[in-house]
C-alpha cells in the first residue's frame, strides 16, 4: 500500500492506496505546533481503528505548503513506517512541465492537482482548488503548466466581511433560498456565494480566452467546491480526491510504475 499526505494551510489530508484503488481517506486539522510524536500517535491510532497494518505501507509521498510541518512529518513517517517519504518539490518527476517565472513558487498541492487533472482527464485542462485560497491552474494539451491565478478563498472572504463590520453576524457559508434576499443572513450568503460564482465564471472564461483554449476541461476540487459547483455550469468535473490521486500518480512516476 502507498500512503499519500497533503499538508494544507487548514487541513492535512491522508489517502491510503492499495495498488491503484484508494481504500481510505481521512483528515486532520493542520497545527504547526504539534510535534512529530503527536502526529505519529494520530496516524497509528487511525490505522488501528480501521484495521490497517502500518507494515503494509511500502511507500509514502508528501506534499506540503506549511514548511514548519514538513520536517515534522518526515520524522513522523520514519517513526511510524520506517520509511523516508518522497517529498513533492523541484526535481521530482511529475510529468508536467512548469513554465512560469519561478517554478519553485508553485505550491506542491497545485502540482499534484494539475498532474491528476491532466493524466486522469486529459489536456488542455483548467484545474480549480477551492481551499483556504482558491487557485486556477491551466495546463495545455502537451502537459505544460503555463498560467495560474490565486484568489482569497470563500472562507477568507467571509471572515473579512464579518470581522470588519460591527453589525454583521457570522453566517453559515451556504446558498440562500434566493439571490433576492430579504434578511441580513440571506443577504450575506447571497453576496458570498453568488459573488464567488461570478468570480469563478469570469476567471474561467478569461483564462480560456487569453490562452486560446476554449475546449479546456474544467476540473474542480477542494472543500468548498460543492457550494459553488451546483450554481454554475462552467465546472465539467468535480473530483474531491484529485490532490491525493495526483500524489499517487507522482509516486508511481518516481518509482518506475
Amino acid at each position: 500500500m502507498i500512503l499519500v499526505i497533503d499538508i494544507g494551510n487548514s487541513t492535512c489530508k491522508f489517502g491510503l492506496f492499495d495498488k491503484n484503488e484508494i481504500v481510505a481517506v481521512w483528515k486532520a486539522v493542520t497545527r504547526d505546533q504539534k510535534t512529530s510524536d503527536e502526529y505519529a500517535i494520530l496516524i497509528r491510532s487511525w490505522f488501528e481503528q480501521n484495521k490497517f497494518n502500518p507494515a503494509d505501507v511500502k511507500g509514502v509521498v508528501l506534499s506540503s505548503v506549511v514548511p514548519n510541518l514538513t520536517h515534522s512529518f518526515v520524522s513522523t513517517i520514519s517513526k511510524t513506517f520506517q520509511l523516508t517519504p518522497l517529498i513533492l518539490k523541484a526535481g521530482v518527476k511529475t510529468g508536467i512541465a512548469i513554465q512560469v517565472d519561478d517554478p519553485r513558487e508553485v505550491g506542491a498541492d497545485r502540482i499534484a492537482d494539475v498532474a491528476a487533472g491532466f493524466y486522469l482527464y486529459g489536456g488542455p485542462c483548467l484545474v480549480m482548488n477551492f481551499g483556504t485560497a482558491t487557485t486556477f491552474d491551466l495546463v495545455n494539451a502537451d502537459g505544460l503548466f503555463h498560467a495560474a491565478v490565486t484568489s482569497p478563498g470563500i472562507q477568507i472572504s467571509a471572515d473579512a466581511l464579518w470581522s470588519r463590520t460591527a453589525m454583521l453576524p457570522h453566517v453559515e457559508i451556504a446558498c440562500p433560498p434566493s439571490i433576492l434576499a430579504k434578511n441580513t443572513v440571506h443577504s450575506m450568503q447571497a453576496g458570498l456565494i453568488y459573488g464567488y460564482v461570478g468570480q469563478v465564471e469570469y476567471i474561467t472564461r478569461k483564462m480560456k480566452e487569453e490562452a486560446r483554449c476554449p475546449e479546456a476541461k474544467v476540473i474542480a476540487t477542494g472543500g468548498y467546491t460543492q457550494v459553488i459547483h451546483s450554481k454554475t455550469d462552467v465546472i465539467d468535473v468535480y473530483d474531491p480526491l484529485l490532490t491525493l490521486k495526483g500524489l499517487k500518480l507522482i509516486w508511481d512516476k518516481n518509482n518506475g510504475r
